[in-house]
């Protein structure tokens, strides 16, 4: 079945299963390859990606329910990785393995496009949500998250 999607500012058409994972139409249809596979069931956060602004797992997300709503991978957040999460997991140097990082990444955008000066708080409670990795990480995290420059808050 036919779906048109908006992938990282580009309107596709794929035709595949209705209930097909967004996971595998992104990485085995459309070639984007940073949206991960980690374990199927929604809890480690590795196929993370935006949905209508949202941090979402792909593998849980059918396409039928992306279909027309604006879809993010880590390849949309800035080809060339200059976006300043980006570069602040770059700068800070902490990656594990690294397999998680583009989900890691996509819940930190997410939180700051919701709210641009976050506390360790809220910064801790999104990113609970974030893909697992080793608790020796998370203060790292949390650095990155802090060191990405930001707009003003709204009033």
């Amino acid at each position: 079945m036919p779906f048109t999607l908006n992938v990282n500012g580009k309107p596709v058409t794929v035709d595949v299963p209705a209930d097909m994972p967004l996971l595998w139409v992104l990485r085995d249809v459309l070639d984007l390859r940073a949206t991960k596979f980690g374990c199927g069931l929604g809890q480690c956060g590795a196929c993370t990606v935006h949905l209508r602004g949202n941090a979402v797992r792909s593998c849980q997300t059918p396409v039928s329910a992306a279909a027309g709503g604006a879809i993010t991978t880590l390849e949309g957040l800035s080809p060339d990785g200059s976006h300043p999460l980006q570069r602040a997991w770059e700068e800070l140097d902490v990656p594990q393995c690294g397999y998680c990082q583009a989900g890691q990444i996509m819940s930190a955008a997410a939180l700051l496009r919701r709210n641009p000066r976050p506390s360790d708080a809220d910064i801790d409670l999104a990113m609970s949500a974030a893909p697992r990795t080793r608790a020796s990480a998370k203060r790292s995290i949390a650095r990155r998250v802090n060191r990405t420059p930001r707009r003003p808050r709204r009033r």
